[in-house]
């Protein structure tokens, strides 16, 4: 509230001089040397009299002089309190303005909202400042949770009749309390998926180079992660396709693409902690026109989301994501488009250091009936189109991965097996693109600094991947001048439950 306090002021007396002697301070004296009987003369009485008169006057004017200080002083406290309080007032709202720009000071609040649309209503792009988080953010996130827990993604039960025990069940909790550190460590790595994704939908605006923007995205990551080789640091590189192309698409060095108003974009970026990988993607649009197939491919997400669980056929998850995505439709230029699943993109289990760990979760009904199991970890991911539905390889090649089950090879050329052992060093079996390469430091500045960067490679890398070592991912498209949509989350089937780990309150 912003009501003054009124302090009411001591009233305060000053005497300077002191005052003559009463009849009342004459008599006393007179009665007590009458009582003992001795004869005082006038002169001496009124003698005596003047001289305590005098000395209570001084007492008196002592008294005062203090009650004068102490309230002096009294005042001055109180003013200079009321002073204190108004500059504590003026240093907090400072406080919020220094928040916008970094700065730290008090419980911030988040002020900035996304440019893209697709998002739940009400998000902010800047959210991680209430955490202690800067703006843009700066500190890594295992900082800013040092003495408490990571947060606990979204929790939902597992579907089917035969896993309501598992609520209760003893056993399964037990389960999970011998896992504690797995789950602090994804609950950690889906944190910093969060800070990043915060950040990129803040600098995702028309007229930025994609090239520029998967840069700063992935030196973020780095960052806020505390990159650390292969211990730590970013699941793949940052793919940003647009409208027709669906996937594994990143700009090559001296790509100049700019991200437009009318585009549709895949921003799909992945945080790996331990060999954990969190793989989670959105759409960036501007324009409204695009915002029903954003919601049908965003609900179509979470209806996978919702039917997958332990024991659940992996097919069943597919019928519900197409049953959701293909209610919608959307309008382009007066002419009307059903929302349609891309039917050969499916969803994947993740292992350690490994993306696709072998079981596909299909995105329309039909196909695989094997089951999922407990611990097991998925990326349900979905795309819509308003073309075919059909994806093929297509455009140059930017996404590179070592072939996990790939045998010794005995190489022949020089440059191959230094390109293999850059990438055994620096990537393992996680995913890398050309672009890193080309960068000082070569894909991780913790491991080679500034001496990683790899100059005429293209013959070996062509010559590893025709001999099964490593595997090209070129980009995935649609029918040129179709508009495709995705949105992907990773989840967790813990003993007890499920847990939305990458969940956070944009999507």
């Amino acid at each position: 509230k912003n009501t003054k306090n009124t302090i009411k002021q001591p009233h305060i007396t000053y005497s300077n001089m002191p005052s003559l002697p009463s009849p009342d301070t004459l008599k006393p004296v007179a009665a007590s040397a009458s009582t003992v009987g001795e004869k005082v003369p006038p002169e001496e009485v009124v003698e005596e009299v003047v001289k305590d008169g005098v000395e209570g006057d001084e007492a008196g004017a002592e008294g005062a002089e203090k009650k004068d200080e102490a309230g002096a002083e009294g005042g001055a406290e109180k003013k200079k309190k009321r002073k204190k309080k108004k500059k504590k007032k003026k240093k907090a709202a400072g406080g919020g303005d220094s928040a916008a720009d970094g700065g730290g000071g008090g419980e911030r609040q988040p002020s900035i909202r996304p440019a893209t649309r697709g998002l739940f209503e009400g998000t902010f792009a800047d959210s991680y400042v209430s955490l202690g988080q800067t703006n843009p953010p700066s500190i890594p996130v295992e900082l800013l949770f040092a003495e408490k827990p990571f947060p606990v993604g979204e929790i939902q039960e597992h579907p089917l009749d035969c896993n309501t025990y598992r609520i209760t069940s003893a056993e399964k909790r037990a389960n999970e309390r011998l896992q504690e550190d797995l789950y602090e460590t994804v609950r950690h790595a889906a944190e910093v998926h969060r800070h990043v994704r915060k950040h990129a939908q803040q600098i995702a605006q028309p007229g930025i180079k994609l090239a520029d923007m998967c840069q700063s995205i992935e030196d973020m990551n780095r960052q806020l992660v505390g990159e650390d080789g292969l211990k730590r640091g970013i699941g793949f590189p940052t793919g940003c396709s647009i409208n027709h192309v669906a996937a594994h698409y990143t700009p090559n060095t001296g790509d100049e693409t700019v991200l437009k108003y009318d585009d549709v974009m895949k921003v799909d970026f992945g945080t790996q902690i331990d060999g954990r990988i969190i793989d989670c993607a959105f759409t960036v649009a501007f324009n409204p026109r695009y915002d029903p197939l954003l919601l049908a491919v965003r609900e179509a997400t979470d209806a996978g989301i919702a039917a997958a669980g332990i024991d659940v056929r992996l097919c069943d998850v597919g019928e519900a994501v197409q049953e959701v995505m293909e209610s919608y439709e959307v309008e382009l230029d007066g002419t009307v488009y059903p929302v349609k699943c891309i039917r050969n993109l499916n969803g994947h289990s993740i292992g350690p250091y490994q993306i696709h760990a072998g079981k596909s979760v299909p995105i329309v009904k039909g196909g695989d009936t094997t089951k999922m199991e407990e611990d097991e970890f998925y990326a349900i991911e979905t795309f819509g189109t308003t073309g075919r539905g059909y994806i093929v390889e297509d455009l140059e090649c930017s996404h590179y991965m070592k072939n996990f089950d790939a045998p010794h090879i005995p190489l022949r050329m020089q440059a191959s097996k230094r390109l293999l052992s850059h990438i055994n060093k620096t990537f393992g079996t996680l995913a890398f693109c050309r672009r890193w390469l080309d960068l000082e430091h070569g894909g991780s500045p913790s491991i080679h600094g500034a001496k990683g960067k790899q100059e005429r490679y293209m013959g070996a890398l062509k010559n590893l991947c025709d001999v099964g070592i490593i595997m090209p991912y070129p980009p995935l498209v649609d029918v040129k001048g179709s508009y495709t949509a995705q949105y992907e989350h990773t989840i967790l089937l813990r003993p007890t439950c499920k847990e939305i780990i990458s969940r956070g309150d944009d999507y």
